[in-house]
């Protein structure tokens, strides 16, 4: 004898239709999210006073009385960021490999240079070397080039060493024991095998280390600049004061500083998904 058919209570089938699997229930509060993100930006749209952000930050005099001099400015930015950089890239090298040494007395130097430069502002150096140091060493660095290189740098270093360290502790232990067999001599396995790994793993960070550095020149002026002399920041802060266009300088000053970051952050994000791929390959 066959059983009748079981007949779904009310409503358990018209449930069951409306239940939502995970993807569409994903696709709804998606598409939530993109209504309330289109009504804030028209909210914050409508409340701005588009008259004054143009006065302030578009003003067309104020843009053409600092446009002669931002090309010095931007290569000057570009030379204290190379030269601080080559300081931070030396030291930081020399940093990472005491920080590994097998002599007790190099790690504690490393680590002490290490956690000090690593917590005092970077302003507080800049000025050390415009001011203190030609008082305590009588000792007086004409170019301005110098000082920053040699300020900037120092407190850079600290952070490369950090960087390199990592790196050079990521190389496979395999290779510098494949290294050591083959007659390889402690340094000449660094020299050869170790440290041009380490950089290759490092890129990236190393990347965003030149950023940083990049946005630290705007304590130069600190320094005292020659009107040839000026970086950007230092344009921007004296048209601010004598220009009446508003916040126009420091939004020309900022676009400038997007001309350099904006293509290493790319070039960052591009050398992370090589270092993936390589990886994983």
């Amino acid at each position: 004898m066959t059983g009748s058919p079981v007949t779904p209570a009310p409503g358990t089938l018209t449930a069951s239709r409306r239940r939502w699997s995970p993807r569409r229930r994903a696709r709804v509060f998606r598409a939530a999210q993109y209504v309330v993100l289109l009504a804030v930006l028209v909210a914050v749209g409508l409340a701005v006073d588009w008259a004054n952000v143009g006065e302030n930050f578009f003003n067309a005099e104020a843009a053409r009385q600092i446009l002669p001099q931002l090309p010095t400015a931007f290569r000057n930015t570009l030379t204290y960021t190379l030269a601080g950089f080559a300081v931070g890239l030396s030291l930081g090298t020399v940093l990472a490999l005491m920080r590994l040494s097998a002599v007790g007395l190099y790690r504690w130097i490393a680590t002490v240079y290490i956690e000090f430069f690593r917590g005092i502002p970077a302003l507080l150096v800049v000025v050390s070397f415009g001011y203190a140091v030609p008082i305590a060493f009588g000792v007086n660095i004409p170019s301005v080039t110098t000082k920053a290189a040699l300020a900037l740098g120092l407190v850079s270093a600290a952070y490369i060493a950090e960087t390199l360290r990592a790196g050079i502790q990521a190389v496979p232990k395999g290779q510098v024991e494949a290294a050591r067999s083959l007659g390889m001599s402690h340094g000449r396995t660094l020299r050869t095998v170790v440290v041009p790994q380490a950089f290759r793993i490092v890129l990236p960070p190393m990347t965003n280390e030149f950023i940083l550095l990049t946005k630290d020149t705007s304590l130069v002026f600190l320094l005292g600049l020659a009107v040839n002399q000026y970086d950007l920041t230092k344009i921007g802060r004296d048209a601010l004061n004598n220009a009446t266009g508003g916040l126009t300088p420091l939004f020309l000053i900022g676009a400038c500083y997007l001309l350099i970051t904006l293509p290493l952050g790319q070039l960052s994000r591009y050398l992370e998904r090589r270092t993936g791929a390589r990886s994983r390959a």
